[in-house]
């Protein structure tokens, strides 16, 4: 197995590196860079001008307009975005409904959805989790009734990420309460400006409202929305958790937080300190590890041996540094982890501006808002099948325990 890239798939990276450089703007890096708030006027400027590129879709096949890379192509892309300070793309559109449209939708609901999943126009949401239903998913009660050419969806679903900025949202959805619980749902396509739809954002610890419960009161939905066969949407759902769990991984974005935790400690002036960096020493130890489980898929993919069914795997391990790389932000910062002053963050300032730190075009925010970003990241452990859950599949399909 050669975990080494090409000299073509450099001369990709370069490619994808010249374009990032000079089409990502400045201000929206900058906010990356410095962990300030991203809106959503940010996140859909940078999708629309991947969706003009035919780059939003990423890891599309050609025969739906993706630009047909292959899966090192793939991450050698995410990296150069992440390390130039791209916003991660928002993934329940491109990375998540539409492989599931793809490959279990018919021809008219993939030319009527793709295009604007693929040019950034339209932002989609996920509607899983319900208040009784979040890792136990089965249990989900949403119910969508068939009533002629429409189903009439009554119910609640919460934890849905920036839904507050949906045009649409893919449900799971009971259809038949008359068998296994896995086996009475449905995958179900909705409109959010449907007459019915009800987003409360829910504020969290960091003072974001980054979740959002969405109510469904007597939803009129189309009977062609719904995504293959009635009461095979389990199935549906299994395919995308896969996509998302890969994607939550994230190991370029870990890579550049690996770089920012140094710059704070140095800036804090604990990196002399050798007990913190021996803990920075760990992180990155752990960070090159998932690296090259990751680059053990993409070699694996690549030579056309099928590999190990490690999604979960690589939820675990990404969860958990993430968590951990946050945690030793606030830890360098000390106090000067606490403070999440609106106003002061839309005015660019924090602590580190008056020590002569701005090493990144605009101005960089070493510690905004570093203890509040150790509260958000919290969430990365339970959402997209809890780390607990995970292990137990890790454990029956990998290990065979």
């Amino acid at each position: 197995m050669d975990l080494a890239f090409t000299s073509e798939e450099q001369a990709f990276r370069g490619m994808v590196r010249d374009w990032v450089t000079a089409n990502l703007p400045k201000d929206i890096a900058a906010k990356v860079h410095g962990a300030q708030r991203l809106h959503r006027e940010d996140m859909q400027r940078w999708a629309k001008i991947l969706g003009a590129k035919g780059w939003l879709g990423y890891s599309w096949p050609e025969a739906f307009g993706g630009p047909g890379w292959s899966a090192v192509q793939k991450h050698l892309f995410e990296e150069e975005c992440a390390l130039a300070g791209a916003p991660r793309v928002v993934p329940f559109g491109p990375v998540m409904v539409a492989p599931v449209i793809m490959a279990f939708g018919n021809a008219e609901q993939q030319s009527r959805f793709l295009p604007g999943i693929a040019s950034g126009d339209v932002w989609w949401s996920q509607g899983y989790s319900e208040p009784g239903a979040g890792s136990d998913l089965a249990s989900l009660k949403t119910r969508a009734e068939r009533q002629g050419d429409h189903y009439v969806v009554n119910g609640q679903k919460t934890w849905t990420t920036l839904g507050q900025y949906g045009d649409w949202i893919f449900c799971l959805v009971r259809t038949d309460t008359s068998g296994k619980p896995q086996t009475g749902i449905s995958f179900l396509l909705i409109d959010m400006r449907s007459p019915g739809v009800t987003v409360r954002p829910i504020r969290l610890l960091d003072g974001e409202c980054e979740v959002n419960e969405v109510w469904f009161d007597n939803v009129l939905v189309p009977a062609n929305n719904l995504i293959g066969e009635e009461n095979k949407g389990w199935d549906y759902a299994k395919y995308l958790l896969a996509h998302e769990r890969t994607n939550i991984a994230d190991v370029n974005r870990a890579k550049r937080e690996l770089e920012r935790l140094k710059r704070i400690a140095q800036a804090e002036g604990v990196y002399d300190d050798v007990r913190f960096r021996d803990e920075i020493a760990k992180l990155e130890i752990e960070i090159v590890a998932l690296e090259m489980m990751v680059l053990r898929v993409l070699s694996a993919q690549t030579s056309g041996k099928s590999s190990l069914d490690i999604a979960g795997l690589l939820k675990i391990r990404g969860s958990e540094i993430q968590q951990r790389y946050t945690e030793l932000m606030m830890l360098a910062a000390g106090p000067s982890a606490l403070p999440y002053i609106f106003e002061a963050m839309e005015a660019g300032w924090q602590g580190d501006q008056a020590a002569g730190l701005s090493g990144f075009p605009g101005g960089e925010v070493q510690n905004a808002p570093l203890a509040s970003s150790y509260f958000n990241m919290r969430k990365t452990t339970i959402y997209g099948g809890s780390n607990e859950v995970q292990r137990n599949i890790v454990a029956q399909t990998v290990i065979g325990a």
